[in-house]
């Protein structure tokens, strides 16, 4: 392919791209294969001549569509939003064109200095103190990571060499061997996974914090474990605390974490993945209050800040950012400032400001309408996008919904576990989602939930005429033993039946 041909191949691949987003929504938002669909459809080794691109292209609905989960539907309400613009797809070819390998400065002083930039006029958008922004003096300063886990990892590893050295500045005989095998790091039970993982692979404990009835990581609770690990004789060097958690976008009250972080020299690490996009808005920005008290904060612009993935933000304090490959695992970094570049300049400030509104506006919608029906339940409080809502009946229930609303594949969910009980959750996330989407998604959950619960009552009808027949003829422990069973798999008026026909 050459230039001329690249041009043309170019121009068809954008109207390619804008016709498939412009009418995403008519696709099937869920994809209906099973695992290793893929391989049948495609030879089993490379082509040894080359092919045409038309024949490429023909190939992406024959092959690649049918597999695709569809993440910037409308009605895909899973997870959490990953983000998406036209302007930074644009500035993904202009990434792909330049092809530079970013790792120092002299590697390519622009991709270092525009990510300088522009985490500096991201801190300034989250008004993060002064001691995170690189500005001229080089005092702290942001870098791109390619997510949330690395970011975790990246922190954990710094507090870990931070507080070796420390240690041995003051016991010179004492090993790294032995210091690591005390050191404790701490997260909420809620935080994500990703946060047990940089403990393995950090090769350090990592105790998980219990949370209040909000689901918060609280400042008694660390005290006490603190001092309970100190009389162990164990070495806490690290807590992660997080304002947004996957399961609930819950918030530890970092206003009282980090001043004790700050009293017993533990490194505070805020992982905000999701709900750092919002504190731009000044109403949402108070949850991010404490932040003062943090060592590092990171989240991700790909998430909800209309940046293309990949695109996670770590900043810390003290530091002089030259070679940016010391800030994170591998040497090689692409050009992923242009993203932010772009999008910034093209949505400023307050068109930001809107999208992030709007998506919490939907959510707001959508727990207006839970709560309107009075056979289900809000399940923690709705802050920004997400809603956790629940059927009010057993987990069993709730699953057997979950899986009939993914097996329609109208709209796709994903469930979580708070405090024992088995949730839904509604995330807003698509950038095209409008109320008419809205309620099209909680009527079809609606219409599906009547079903199950008309299923349910012709079940339980048949089950009492069973049991009122089988109470006039076998002994009583046998009709109790099965309206136990019954009453177990959500047939809650089964005793009800049993003592009204036994006296």
């Amino acid at each position: 392919m050459d230039a001329a041909e690249f041009r043309r191949r170019g121009k068809e691949m954008v109207d390619y791209v804008a016709d498939y987003l412009e009418n995403i929504e008519k696709r099937q938002v869920y994809p209906d294969v099973e695992p290793g669909y893929l391989r049948s459809l495609i030879p089993e080794e490379a082509p040894e001549e080359a092919e045409s691109y038309e024949d490429v292209v023909k190939d992406i609905e024959r092959v690649i569509m049918p597999g695709v989960t569809h993440w910037h539907s409308p009605y895909f309400y899973a997870y959490f939003p990953t983000a998406h613009s036209f302007p930074a797809m644009l500035a993904d070819m202009l990434c792909g064109a330049i092809g530079c390998i970013g790792f120092s400065w002299a590697a390519s002083p622009a991709c270092t200095e525009l990510e300088t930039v522009m985490l500096d006029w991201l801190g300034k958008m989250l008004k993060l103190p002064e001691d995170f922004l690189a500005g001229t003096e080089g005092r702290g300063g942001g870098v791109i990571q390619g997510t949330a886990s690395e970011a975790t990892l990246i922190a954990l590893l710094a507090a870990r060499s931070k507080i070796v050295k420390l240690i041995q500045a003051d016991h010179p005989d004492r090993s790294e061997t032995d210091i690591i095998s005390k050191l404790v790091a701490y997260s909420s039970d809620q935080a994500h996974s990703s946060v047990e993982r940089a403990g393995l692979i950090g090769g350090v404990r990592m105790k998980k914090m219990p949370t209040d009835s909000k689901f918060s990581v609280r400042g008694a609770a660390l005290q006490k474990v603190l001092e309970e690990d100190r009389a162990a004789g164990l070495i806490p060097f690290f807590f992660c605390a997080t304002l947004g958690t996957t399961p609930s976008c819950a918030f530890d009250c970092i206003t009282e974490l980090g001043p004790i972080c700050n009293a017993e020299k533990i490194w505070m690490h805020i992982d905000a993945a999701y709900a750092g996009s919002a504190f731009i808005c000044p109403e949402f920005r108070p949850l991010l209050n404490g932040v003062e008290f943090a060592d590092s904060f990171n989240f991700n612009p790909h998430k909800w800040l209309l940046v293309n993935f990949d695109c996670s933000f770590i900043c810390h304090i003290s530091s002089h950012l030259i070679s940016l490959q010391h800030w994170q695992i591998p040497l090689g970094r692409r050009f992923r400032s242009l993203k932010m570049w772009f999008v910034f300049r093209m949505y400023g400030l307050k068109g930001l400001q809107a999208y992030i509104r709007k998506h919490v506006g939907l959510a707001k919608e959508f727990e207006t309408l839970v709560r309107a029906d009075q056979r289900f339940e809000i399940s923690a409080d709705v802050v920004l996008g997400l809603v956790c809502f629940r059927f009010k009946g057993s987990n069993e229930l709730n699953e057997t919904l979950l899986k009939r609303i993914n097996r329609a594949r109208k709209i796709h969910l994903v469930p979580c576990q708070l405090a024992g009980k088995f949730v839904l959750r509604f995330a807003v996330c698509a950038r095209t989602t409008e109320s008419r989407h809205v309620q099209e998604a909680w009527s079809h959950i609606s219409h599906l939930a009547s079903e199950l619960l008309q299923e349910l009552k012709n079940d339980i009808s048949m089950s009492n005429r069973h049991l009122l027949r089988l109470s006039q003829n076998q002994p009583i422990v046998n009709v109790i033993q099965y309206a136990n069973a019954l009453e177990s798999q959500g047939s809650q008026s089964s005793i009800h039946t049993l003592r009204e026909s036994t006296g």
